[in-house]
């Protein structure tokens, strides 16, 4: 009787996680997590839904969510004819879901490039590709018989396809599925003879000649890591890089000196990895503010061959730059804007803007670890210059669950109502809600006399990246605040490295770059280096050693996160500066 009951156990359970996997894939949502800096827009961008639709399903949800909350997201109307996505419940095996949705660990491997063995687990979000499309490709050998009247076999002597991606030969593609060359060109006769398979050609897959069909079970069922191991990419090495720069060199002249500025900075940055032994051949292309100027580039044959492209810089041309990046397996690289969304959605774009909400999340985390016993004043501008509302209502929430105090006080508050507000054997931070320097310009004077008549107390001043564009006017202000600013980019003029690149920089060009912030000549070398040397190192395994790459820029920080398991990569580096009251500048690198 135990070994019937057992059995019957065993069957229970594996109807329930059968019932319950069909009834996910029939709901009209699906669940979602909230992570670590996600906004309901980041989180619409990722799915295709509008903020509206999941405020629909979650009320509340617009005025706040939080890391750990689960969110009901909204199927679209054809996501049973087309892609879906699937949040992995308790049980649930990469092998499972593959038997569940009719489709190969391959194409879902293939459609979650960030997936794996390690994040497989309960309330990961995945994509799940079409079961029409890839039948579609099983079917596509059997085709042109069904067109001439011809009946096909009931069998397809097919067990898959497989679209060529750059590089692959006959050797590797036959490696890959672990058949014969002979077999894959008996399978595929148009190839024999060819010494090269055009990119996105697809190749009927044979079943090996002493398997006529397709097993019903497999013998044993394979465990997760077996199968992302056998359907991983294989690792290729790049002999010659080839870059593409994508920008608006020759347009308005504002715009295209800031370009032509950049430009020159990743030629250096080439020339620097060129003496280091590494090949990189650079095209460099003009695209104006036409929106379809773009398109006339993306017709040009060489660029489907390039490893990587930089650009572009207007918002218009993202998406179908990004289109054509994934459609032809190219890393993009978008240097300037931090408000697109392509990146929710596209595996092959690498934002080095950080999104707001992301940076802002970065932001706080900093803050409570640097100041966790603080109190927190801010200093409320005026109507109209208030751009940081959304950075500093955030900021309340998070000293509110750290239990952090914090009180606010009006713009022109007067040297004895800042006094009036400090607390003793605290750091007492004072932050604007305003990054503007009119609102440093009324609150400076009055928190230099509180610092100079209470030197016991510890007083910081806390802002924003923009402080950099006039820190000479407040340079002997911020030091004796001991000021304290975030930003994702910075550069000490004074330290060795920036030293060498602007005496570099003024060698090649006879000139100086231009006094603005980001420094672009700064932004291009940085930007350049990193990518073509990552490519260059480890090949195209670059996104799986991005954490071993030690480099130090001059400018910019570089720390990439994909945004979930089918989209891109964002940069999540912040940095804090620190004028401290020793008349010292300091840099802040948090890990």
């Amino acid at each position: 009787m135990r070994i019937i009951r057992r059995i019957l156990c065993l069957l229970c359970l594996t109807a329930t996680c059968h019932i319950g996997t069909w009834a996910q894939e029939n709901q009209s949502y699906f669940l979602h997590t909230v992570e670590k800096g996600q906004s309901l827009y980041s989180i619409a961008s990722m799915y295709g839904v509008s903020q509206a639709d999941i405020i629909r399903l979650n009320p509340g949800s617009d005025d706040k969510i939080y890391i750990g909350h689960t969110l009901r997201i909204p199927r679209q109307a054809d996501d049973r004819k087309s892609e879906t996505f699937h949040t992995i419940a308790a049980g649930e095996t990469l092998y499972r879901l593959t038997v569940v949705y009719n489709v190969s660990a391959k194409a879902i491997c293939d459609a979650n490039p960030g997936l794996s063995a390690e994040n497989f687990r309960i309330g990961q979000v995945i994509r799940i590709p079409s079961t029409d499309t890839t039948n579609e490709e099983q079917q596509a050998d059997i085709a042109p018989q069904q067109q001439s009247g011809i009946q096909p076999p009931v069998e397809s002597r097919c067990r898959e396809m497989h679209k060529v991606k750059r590089r692959e030969t006959v050797y590797s593609i036959s490696r890959l599925y672990g058949i014969t060359e002979a077999e894959l060109l008996a399978a595929n006769p148009e190839l024999e003879g060819k010494n090269k398979i055009k990119r996105g050609k697809m190749l009927c897959i044979p079943y090996p000649t002493a398997q006529t069909k397709q097993p019903t079970g497999p013998q044993s069922i394979p465990s997760d890591q077996e199968l992302f191991n056998e359907n991983a990419p294989k690792s290729q090495r790049f002999n010659t890089i080839k870059a593409a720069v994508i920008l608006p060199f020759l347009d308005a002249p504002q715009e295209s000196a800031r370009m032509v500025e950049y430009y020159e900075g990743f030629l250096m940055a080439v020339d620097s990895l060129k003496r280091r032994g590494t090949s990189v051949d650079v095209y460099a292309y003009n695209a104006t503010n036409e929106k379809n100027s773009i398109n006339a580039l993306l017709a040009k044959p060489e660029l489907k061959n390039m490893d990587i492209i930089f650009g572009p810089a207007y918002q218009q041309h993202i998406a179908p730059l990004a289109g054509f990046a994934k459609e032809n397996d190219i890393r993009l690289v978008i240097p300037f804007t931090s408000k697109d969304n392509t990146v929710y959605q596209n595996a092959s774009v690498y934002q080095i803007n950080t999104p707001q909400s992301y940076l802002y999340s970065e932001v706080y985390d900093h803050f409570v670890r640097q100041f966790p016993n603080a109190n927190v004043i801010f200093i409320e501008a005026n109507q109209g210059t208030q751009e940081k509302a959304e950075f500093i209502k955030g900021l309340k929430d998070e000293l509110r669950n750290r239990s952090i105090p914090s009180t606010s006080l009006k713009e022109d508050a007067t040297a004895e109502s800042l006094k009036a507000v400090l607390a003793n054997g605290r750091p007492n931070i004072f932050i604007p809600t305003s990054g503007s320097n009119l609102v440093l310009l009324k609150l400076l004077p009055q928190l230099t006399v509180v610092v100079r008549e209470m030197p016991e107390s510890d007083i910081h001043l806390f802002g924003y990246p923009e402080w950099q564009t006039y820190t000479k006017d407040h340079l002997e202000a911020f030091f004796e605040l001991d000021t304290y600013f975030y930003s994702s980019f910075y550069t000490n003029n004074l330290l060795p490295a920036a030293v060498n690149f602007t005496k570099s920089y003024r060698k090649w060009y006879g000139k100086d770059m231009d006094e603005r912030y980001p420094k672009y000549g700064m932004l291009g070398f940085d930007t350049g280096y990193y990518f073509l040397k990552g490519l260059s190192d480890y090949g195209t395994d670059f996104e799986k050693n991005m954490h071993r790459m030690h480099l130090i820029p001059i400018q910019t920080g570089f720390k990439f996160q994909r945004v979930n398991n089918w989209g891109g990569f964002i940069n999540k580096k912040v940095f804090f500066v620190h004028f401290t009251k020793n008349y010292e500048l300091v840099k802040l690198d948090f890990d």
